[in-house]
């Protein structure tokens, strides 16, 4: 459940993205040092041709989104699990509630 915080930020967060004009300006300085930082990774003593540290930091950015993809299906595998377990709980619990109210009318009724 999201608290008031969240709402407080995810309105405004909208409201700002309302009221932007550029996008894809908006976002290049963070897509730049995304790149950066792949290649930094790629080639941290800076000894690798421009082509050949680009080719290995796409690789790697690659691998960064497929990583993410990964973990959001399990993420998602997980929760369809859990809430089956849960209505697996909640009609046990109901089964079990008209099992009482059974045994209760029955001993009412002397049987």
């Amino acid at each position: 459940m999201a608290t008031e915080s969240t709402l407080r930020a995810v309105v405004a967060a909208h409201e700002s993205w309302a009221q932007t004009r550029d996008r894809t300006a908006r976002t290049s300085p963070g897509r730049k040092a995304l790149l950066a930082k792949f290649e930094q990774q790629a080639d941290p003593d800076g000894v690798l041709t421009a082509a050949e540290r680009a080719a290995r930091a796409a690789s790697l950015r690659k691998a960064h989104f497929s990583r993410m993809a990964l973990l959001s299906a399990q993420s998602r595998r997980r929760a369809r699990e859990l809430l089956a377990e849960a209505d697996r709980v909640d009609a046990e619990r109901v089964d079990l509630a008209n099992h009482a109210g059974l045994v209760e009318l029955l001993s009412e009724m002397g049987l």
